[in-house]
């Protein structure tokens, strides 16, 4: 028996509602909803949420991200032009009036850095518009935009500022690929080394945040141990003391008391999230949250008192819903569905399962099966690569996966080595492995699946966005024979011409991509990079391969897609290219998200026999897709 076929637009479009957020005072609540078909910012009273009033008039992308001032009234957001991640900062009253560019600056990205209740009417924010390759912090007046100068970056990752918007400390990473934390002097014209995390612990170790009076730093250290902990220094005496840890996970989201900044609660996540109390308060909101049948939960907002939250949750069946939690009363109550057309649709159970690498690594899987599994028979499955490599995935709603389940495919998704979260030695022994280790883990968990019975190795597909898209283009040309196909979106080609061409902003990353991938600046570096780049072994890619770019990545250039569709030419392979003229580093523009998720589908209906919906011609033209090369081998309207 079949599932009904769910409409992609149900599961890549617009949000019907999302993204709640308390104004401090607790008196309105804002989120996002389409108006015009763009994501834009409505604002009601929390007593009267049917008195709605958009107060923002985006017409391209939509706001992706805001906040609230802790004036209760201006709401603050970023903005780019066609995913080029030059963000301005801009921000709106809520009881309307336009909207006013804080950063109105040509090729400079502006970042909210913080707000802060000692400063109701300003926002510190961090601003490339002295050096493009490091951040200067400015103090604005919400009502005039007025700029001050807080703090020149000599060539700092960045600052922990204080209340005061004073920065206390700076973040410095290291050509060796150490990182450190540094102290000013008292006219913080001149920094010193305070704390130091050597490169073997870079990765999984970071300065947090100050507490309220700025006498104590919070840490996420591992340092002397695997797994990452929480730790508080003193910055007098330099004293360090362990507040939490875990043999799971490393310590990952903190929550703060809103007075002090003393960490109340943490949570680990090793195959499902878990939150851990630290005072007998917060025990009591987590358990009662724990108790409710919501899935996996989050804070999303708070208001000042700590009366309120917005509690965001989701499960693998359920699209995210934001509640109103009064904690006083011990209330919850649904405030708004992300996507209500898709309750009692047949959304598919995701199963977390740990498997062993060839070398023993311990490898957290998410697998989603389609009905027709339940048979028992071996079924066409997509392997799904995220992104980074320094990030992770998860359990919970996963459009993706529920995508290709619904197609027909099992969808798995691997934290391979690199990974985050799972402590140093698993993020480290990614160093010098893209496209070597990284991608046996992929084989190995492929290979497991075809063992339990779970997989037909004729039909598997590998796909994924940036580093995933990557992990595409290398599993096609280092294991030609193993995958039906593939889709890379955003993946660079030539590891080369990727660090040759990083954004000016990301060079206090430098050291970081340097470390794992190669190092460019000697001859073993370039052989290794070059070694590792699958623009090199174009040749041996045997399967039809789809590759789609945005036009104004700033992070992959689309040369990288460029260059590797004129090598395939070049060799008579066929390949079909996908640009979007207004799209970055993926897809904002729901148009833009739908075209593609209707090409993709189609793609692998005709190379792995899932099913699709039919792609309509008015899906296409509403986007700014332009085939590039290949439209013989996708078979469109």
């Amino acid at each position: 028996m079949l599932d009904q076929l769910i409409p992609r637009a149900h599961l890549f479009g617009n949000p019907t509602k999302a993204s709640a957020r308390l104004s401090p005072d607790g008196r309105r609540l804002a989120w996002l909803q389409p108006d015009a078909g763009v994501l834009n910012i409505f604002v009601a009273p929390l007593d009267r949420l049917e008195d709605a009033r958009v107060v923002t008039d985006d017409r391209k992308r939509g706001v992706r991200f805001f906040l609230w001032a802790y004036d209760s009234r201006s709401l603050l957001y970023m903005q780019d032009e066609g995913g080029d991640e030059n963000f301005h900062v801009y921000v709106v009253d809520c009881e309307g009036g336009a909207a006013r560019d804080l950063t109105p600056f040509e090729g400079v990205a502006a970042h909210i850095h913080r707000t802060s209740r000692k400063f109701r009417d300003r926002v510190l924010l961090s601003i490339n518009r002295r050096d493009k390759r490091f951040h200067d912090l400015h103090s604005a007046d919400i009502a005039t935009g007025e700029l001050t100068l807080v703090q020149e970056n000599p060539g700092f990752a960045g600052f922990i500022p204080d209340d005061h918007f004073i920065p206390r400390l700076a973040i410095r990473n290291n050509k060796d690929g150490s990182r450190e934390i540094l102290r000013p002097d008292a006219g913080r014209s001149a920094w010193t080394p305070w704390i130091r995390f050597s490169a073997e612990d870079s990765g999984t170790s970071s300065a947090l945040h100050l507490d309220v009076a700025a006498k104590t730093l919070f840490l996420r250290d591992s340092r002397g141990r695997d797994k990452a902990a929480l730790a508080r220094v003193d910055l007098s005496s330099g004293e360090t003391k362990l507040i939490a840890e875990s043999d799971k996970a490393d310590i990952g989201h903190v929550i703060t008391d809103r007075d002090t900044y003393e960490p109340v609660a943490y949570s680990v996540e090793r195959e499902r999230l878990e939150h851990v109390a630290l005072d007998d308060r917060m025990k009591a909101d987590i358990d009662f949250l724990n108790g409710r049948d919501i899935g996996d939960w989050g804070i999303a907002s708070r208001a000042e008192d700590d009366s309120l939250w917005i509690v965001s949750a989701q499960s693998d069946t359920r699209p995210h819903v934001d509640y109103l939690y009064e904690r006083r009363a011990k209330t919850l109550r649904i405030l708004h569905q992300a996507r209500p057309q898709l309750v009692g649709a047949p959304l598919r159970p995701m199963r977390p399962v740990t498997i062993k690498s060839r070398d023993g690594l311990d490898l957290v899987c998410y697998l989603t099966s389609p009905r027709a599994a339940e048979a028992k028979a071996p079924q066409p499955m997509a392997l799904v690569v995220h992104g980074g490599p320094w990030g992770r995935d998860s359990f919970g709603y996963n459009a993706t996966h529920q995508w290709l389940a619904n197609r027909g495919y099992v969808a798995l998704s691997v934290n391979f080595r690199a990974s985050t979260g799972f402590g140093k030695a698993f993020v480290n022994a990614g160093d010098h492995e893209w496209g070597r280790r990284m991608d046996d883990d992929l084989n190995d968990a492929v290979d497991w699946a075809i063992r339990q019975g779970i997989a037909d190795m004729s039909r598997i597909a590998i796909m994924g966005v940036s580093y995933g898209g990557y992990a595409a283009l290398v599993g096609l040309t280092r294991n030609p024979q193993r995958y039906a196909c593939g889709v890379a979106v955003v993946g660079p080609s030539n590891l080369e011409t990727l660090l040759a061409t990083i954004p000016p902003y990301w060079e206090s990353l430098r050291a970081q991509l340097v470390k794992a991938l190669g190092d460019p600046a000697t001859e073993e570096g370039r052989a290794l990079l070059r070694e590792r780049s699958p623009l090199h072994a174009a040749d041996r890619l045997a399967k039809p391969l789809l590759i789609a770019q945005g036009a104004n990545d700033p992070r992959v250039k689309k040369a990288e897609a460029e260059q590797m569709v004129a090598a395939l030419e070049a060799k008579k392979i066929p390949v079909a290219y996908l640009l979007y003229r207004d799209e970055g580093h993926g897809f904002a523009r729901p148009e833009n998200a739908l075209s593609y998720h209707a090409v993709a589908e189609n793609f692998l209906a005709r190379h792995l026999g899932g099913r699709a919906e039919p792609v309509r011609v008015e899906e296409l033209s509403a986007s700014s897709l332009k085939i590039e090369k290949g439209a013989s081998e996708l078979a469109l309207p």
